[in-house]
């Protein structure tokens, strides 16, 4: 007999139903998705050997988690993907507020209605989806709504005390009775609030107003919280802490490979972008190497974290500004530049916590020098070493060409919004620029090419082989020594007055 068709008590007694309890589900579905190879957590990348195998065993232990790790971890996604381990339906009693299970009913509503109608009381169909409740703990967050209170207006109405079960008005936990409940961002909870949780952890009865209500809730608990020492907002309790039984550390890709598939999964970019833009792996690997570089960076605060967010609003970024462009220019279809990387700062400057907060060292400042030392660091995938080319007595250094061309007085500007012509005929000038490109990716086709080239450039600048400085529109390309004798260099720190730098830089 199948759910649709067992809609009374009497019905579910003959269906050979059994009462489990949400932990015991959790567990007996995990176990089969585990004999049968299914993947438990889709789309968690870089888990499958750390955070996974501890919250399987977490959850085959029965026990309560606590997710532990700075943001963008994926700590909330995981606790969602828990529903996946619930079973499709479970049967209710019909208009119970408690969720009761008919064989086991918790509520006076529903012990009195089974009472009353025997096997024939009505049984309704719980949906997994409807069983997953999250709560973001914020200071505000009071005991009423997580546990319930008594309300006047029943208790005037009915004529009961407040001691009457019939007169609360259960909060967020009690109705989450036979689900998942999660509070996200833990510490943040004021300390008496979460002392409310103890009793409900350990020994599973509420207490409102100070009569005592025994109810042992059937709830699988998941909390999300930021390292103590960095959320100074506030700590989980410690006997709060004891009571919760496993907490897991998530942690952040350990590779770019694993951080590229991240951001390529959740990033929003639209059928008309992927029609419009065509992208490469190098802009994707720039992109997650900007976060590599800021979780290392001496400027960001390393206790803040940087967020798995940061590469995704950045390539969502360089997406968009290759798009930009192409409708200015009028284009068809374009090829994504390096200049589309750079123009994607703002996606990074909210998404880092500076150590010295109003320093010289801003947030602009900072996201630049990121590029910069990405560029830098993948340059050297693609082209020789600089440092190393300088070194060799038996031949000259691959770039001297493109160095002498500008040693020369000679100056390149690349603007992000150039025209596919203009962007390409620029890049043609410098002489033995595309003699390496070719020389070193000789299949790469004509998009490619040119946006090595780019590369190429920007790759010498990092490497102080030629100078890059930053314009309104773009980058402007020159020898080392005469920009120090104008323009400060993109990403360096820069003392002089804004209305001393006016006149120079181009509009």
């Amino acid at each position: 007999m199948t759910h649709d068709a067992i809609r009374t008590l009497g019905q579910l007694r003959a269906s050979g139903y059994k009462p489990r309890s949400v932990k015991e589900e959790l567990r007996d579905n995990l176990i089969s998705k585990l004999r049968t190879k299914q993947d438990v957590f889709p789309g968690i990348f870089g888990y499958e050997e750390t955070v996974i195998p501890e919250l399987q065993r977490a959850i085959l232990a029965g026990h309560h988690i606590n997710l532990l790790g700075l943001r963008g971890q994926a700590k909330t996604r995981i606790a969602r993907l828990l529903i996946n381990l619930l079973d499709e339906y479970v049967p209710v009693v019909e208009g119970s507020e408690l969720n009761d299970d008919p064989m086991q009913p918790l509520s006076v509503f529903a012990r009195n209605l089974i009472a009353e109608k025997g096997d024939d009381t009505p049984v309704a169909w719980w949906p997994r989806l409807d069983r997953y409740t999250e709560k973001l703990a914020t200071p505000d967050v009071s005991v009423a709504d997580l546990i319930g209170d008594a309300d006047p207006i029943k208790a005037a109405t009915l004529k009961l005390p407040y001691s009457d079960e019939r007169v609360i008005h259960f909060g967020l936990i009690p109705r989450a009775h036979r689900g998942i409940f999660v509070i996200n961002e833990l510490p943040d909870l004021q300390a008496r609030i979460q002392v409310s949780l103890f009793n409900i952890l350990q020994e599973g009865d509420i207490q409102i107003r100070g009569f005592k209500v025994r109810l042992p809730l059937d709830i699988q608990f998941v909390f999300t919280a930021n390292p103590e020492d960095y959320t100074n907002r506030g700590s989980i309790v410690t006997p709060l802490k004891d009571r919760i039984d496993a907490q897991i550390i998530t942690h952040y890709p350990k590779s770019i490979e694993i951080g590229k598939r991240i951001t390529k999964q959740e990033a929003r970019i639209k059928e008309e972008q992927k029609g419009l833009v065509t992208s490469n792996e190098i802009i994707h690997d720039l992109v997650e190497q900007v976060a590599i570089e800021a979780r290392g960076s001496e400027f960001v605060d390393a206790k803040s974290g940087v967020s798995a967010r940061l590469t995704i609003s950045a390539y969502e970024q360089v997406i968009a500004g290759a798009e930009r462009r192409a409708l200015i220019n009028g284009e068809k279809r374009t090829y994504v530049r390096v200049a589309d990387f750079i123009s994607a700062v703002p996606a990074i400057t909210g998404k880092v916590e500076l150590v010295y907060e109003g320093e010289q060292e801003g947030a602009g400042i900072v996201a630049e020098k990121l590029m910069g030392k990405a560029i830098r660091t993948l340059f050297l995938n693609y082209f020789p070493d600089p440092d190393k080319a300088k070194k060799l007595k038996n031949r000259p250094s691959p770039y001297k060409t493109v160095q002498e061309w500008f040693g020369n007085g000679n100056t390149l500007d690349i603007l992000h919004d150039a025209h596919v012509n203009d962007y390409r005929a620029a890049l043609d000038k410098v002489p033995g620029l595309r003699d390496i490109v070719t020389e070193l990716h000789p299949k790469e086709d004509a998009d490619t090419t040119y946006f090595l080239m780019e590369f190429l450039l920007h790759g010498l600048a990092e490497h102080s082989l030629i100078s890059r400085n930053r314009l309104t529109a773009g980058a402007q390309f020159k020898d080392l020594l005469s920009s120090m004798f104008t323009m400060p260099s993109f990403g360096d720190d820069d003392d002089e007055d804004e209305e001393e730098q006016k006149p120079r830089r181009r509009r």
